[in-house]
């Protein structure tokens, strides 16, 4: 089949791709030697970009040096975008990027280009948005022809090597794009400008409009009630993904609501993460979660491990924990922070990124296979446990012939085996039998694990630890939380100019944060600074609002925007209101400008985010399910300022003892603050003159309980205090 211009920019109309692969994490190219020739890529900082360094693709990293050859030579340039375990990028790479003949004819006909995703959001989602408008889905690896001038004209996600069942492999498209080029470029010029003129005016479009009502969580609630599966958890059908941001939702309605609607939220909220922990996704043996479930059943897994999964799911098991008071969640959330602090913590302190999926089966296999690190046969589990075995294999649904449903493994790379998932409640009385699994699971060759540590992400794991320190009482997340905080602000953040950075491996890769970057490291600063009290965390999330206000605010429409707008090889400016695998920064953001507000008495930040809501007005009437974080934001928003303060000497035992009281008995959208007698009060007093009075009564820890810093009698007795916050903050149902 030939590709005319018109059939090859369709602007934003469906295009023939032949693709459509899930977002998946794509494992690590086949080993080589340290003598195969390399290319440009070998260089770049970035554990994708390395795994394509032998490639006899002459890859370029995205720059100055990949345009100019681009318009020397007049070639189109063709960009692939992926992460480094990213299972369908390594697919791709072994099938196509690694092969001789392949490589020809793109190192002749086009300019070639790798980024990874994850130091490149903005690169990324440029070209995301013009893949999902004209095929439909995306996904990665994210394949995408542009001209010269980095405008798209085709696209589509993972294509295969060769043709088959009426649609054309890898070579033949490059072929017949490279034709298509040589024919009429000027006509596929003229095609991607209107394509990039039509995206435009969709990310300028909808923005604006009368400030959201508080109803549209009602309705969102209720769709989500539509889409709930009652018998296994999760919304719709397989695949499955947890969905943090949708439980921030739903047990926020769990709180705020009355009955029957406020338990129908706690409903689908914990009966889906109780599903979630005993499924397949979560890791029995190792802990942690896998991305996503295949199946309707949670059983079976696409294996990558993603540091933002689990920080966000932490905090979802926590929320559930304090809801319902069941040990099984904050075991989970235990669980989950053990696997981080063993296995993806920098020696300094930050998290790495993720571990791939994919892994080999053996020292010598030919390749990686999607889950081999995890799985096992019937007969590995008789062997290692012995008579134990039955009663395991009954518990964790090991069949003789494996336990993945057909149609849930396509590939056949499970076929025989088995992943582990809980017929019921974990017991505790094999925890030696996964651990005996762990210590020999660990002799197999281990998955790659991306060792960047990204500053928005870490801003995400610190949350989990912070809000793990208040809620499970233990000081060694709290120092966990610290030590990640500190190495950004030693590793990634610019202090001459006041910014932050991106990603460090190794040393810093050289790439300004984003808007999610600051929103997320803003956010975890504010739950560090009220699981611990140290002044200095709080200072720092204030003047990151205010530098996140000088690149990213858009002073005319309100929100945030992605990028700064100066890389003027990033053709779109966008604001990114959805809540997906991440939050948006614009929801996350929202919520810190009503924290800060609450905090600091800055009315002029709750004005901010006023502005911020009505920006997505449209798109929230439109569609709220799509931005659960944000409705969270916005019930924020509509509630009263609340502080809970306490005057007392930092970690003095009657101080430490009001504070636990205050987060045991903590209401949405409290807020925390310790006057200190110290420079802790002495900033706070710099922002609101209500704190230069504050002192404790009879040298006792004493509680202040106030809304808009308007504050009742103090108390300094726990029973008091107690019962004070008991009968203030009772349930507040909206």
């Amino acid at each position: 089949m030939r590709f005319s211009t018109l059939s090859l920019i369709p602007p934003l109309l469906l295009l023939f791709t032949g693709c459509g692969k899930p977002s998946e994490s794509e494992p690590a190219s086949p080993s080589t030697s340290s003598k195969e020739a390399m290319n440009r890529l070998a260089n770049a900082t970035s554990p994708y970009l390395q795994q394509h360094k032998t490639n006899p693709v002459d890859w370029y990293p995205w720059g100055e040096e990949a345009f100019a050859a681009a318009r020397e030579q007049n070639k189109p340039i063709f960009l692939s975008v992926g992460y480094s375990t990213c299972h369908w990028c390594h697919v791709m790479a072994r099938e196509s990027f690694s092969n001789p003949d392949t490589a020809a004819i793109m190192n002749e006909h086009f300019i070639n280009i790798k980024v990874d995703r994850e130091e490149r959001p903005d690169v990324d989602q440029v070209y995301m948005t013009y893949v999902q408008a004209t095929t439909g889905s995306g996904g990665w690896p994210m394949s995408v022809w542009l001209t010269p001038e980095l405008k798209p004209f085709f696209g589509g996600t993972y294509f295969p090597p060769r043709d088959a069942y009426g649609r054309p492999g890898f070579p033949s498209i490059l072929e017949q794009i490279a034709e298509a080029w040589e024919n009429d470029a000027t006509g596929i010029r003229e095609a991607s400008q209107q394509a990039i003129t039509q995206l435009r005016r969709l990310s300028e479009a909808g923005h604006g409009g009368d400030l959201p009502e508080a109803e549209l969580a009602r309705e969102a609630l209720q769709t989500f009630r539509q889409r709930f599966d009652a018998q296994f958890g999760g919304f719709g059908d397989a695949p499955k993904f947890p969905t943090p941001s949708v439980h921030d939702f739903l047990q926020l309605k769990a709180r705020r609501t009355d009955p029957p609607l406020a338990d129908e939220a706690l409903v689908m909220s914990i009966n889906t993460l109780r599903a979630v922990s005993r499924g397949g996704i979560h890791d029995h043996v190792g802990g942690g979660f896998h991305r996503y479930a295949v199946d309707r059943e949670w059983r079976i897994p696409h294996y990558e491990k993603m540091l933002y999964d689990q920080a966000q799911l932490v905090t979802a098991f926590l929320g559930a924990y304090r809801l319902t008071d069941e040990d099984e969640f904050a075991r989970t959330a235990r669980d989950t922070l053990a696997y981080v602090l063993r296995d993806m913590t920098h020696p300094n302190g930050g998290f790495y990124s993720a571990e791939d999926a994919d892994s080999l089966a053996t020292p010598d296999a030919p390749h990686k296979t999607e889950g081999a690190f995890y799985i096992w046969t019937a007969d590995e589990i008789d062997e290692i446990l012995g008579d134990r075995a039955p009663r395991f294999k009954e518990v964790f649904g090991i069949k003789p012939d494996g336990n993945a449903p057909p149609g849930t493994d396509p590939h056949g790379e499970l076929a025989g085996t088995n992943t582990l998932y809980l017929q019921s409640e974990a017991d505790p009385e094999f925890a030696p039998d996964l651990a005996r699994l762990r210590e020999v699971r660990n002799k197999r060759p281990h998955p790659h694990l991306d060792d960047k540590v990204l500053s928005g992400w870490n801003g995400l794991m610190i949350s989990a630890f912070a809000i793990a320190s208040r809620d499970l009482d233990d000081p060694a997340y709290l120092r966990a939380a610290e030590a990640a905080a500190q190495f950004l602000f030693a590793r990634l953040y610019d202090q001459e100019r006041g910014v932050l950075l991106r990603s460090y491996r190794d040393g810093p890769a050289g790439i300004d944060g984003f808007a999610s970057d600051y929103a997320y490291v803003i956010e975890g600063l504010l739950n560090l600074y009220e699981a611990g009290f140290d002044i200095r965390w709080l200072q720092w999330a204030d003047r990151l609002q205010n530098k996140m206000d000088a690149l990213f605010l858009d002073t005319t429409h309100g929100g945030y925007f992605d990028t700064t707008g100066e890389d003027p090889s990033v053709l779109l400016r966008q604001k990114d209101g959805f809540d997906g695998a991440e939050p948006s920064p614009n929801s996350t953001a929202a919520l810190n400008l009503v924290r800060l507000a609450d905090m600091l008495d800055q009315p002029e930040r709750r004005e901010q985010a006023a502005k911020l809501f009505q920006a997505f007005s449209e798109n929230l009437k439109r569609l709220p399910t799509s931005a659960p974080k944000m409705l969270v934001a916005l019930d924020a928003y509509y509630a009263k300022p609340r502080q809970v303060v306490i005057a007392g000497k930092p970690n003095a035992d009657d101080t430490r003892a009001m504070l636990r009281l205050a987060n045991q008995n903590a209401a949405p959208y409290q807020v925390v603050l310790l006057a200190d007698g110290g420079p802790g009060q002495t900033f706070l007093s710099e922002h609101s003159e209500f704190f230069r009075a504050l002192s404790p009564m009879e040298n006792r820890a004493t509680l202040f309980l106030c809304e808009d810093f308007v504050c009742q009698l103090p108390v300094n007795d726990l029973e008091k205090a107690k019962e004070l916050l008991a009968g203030r903050f009772s349930n507040g149902a909206q």
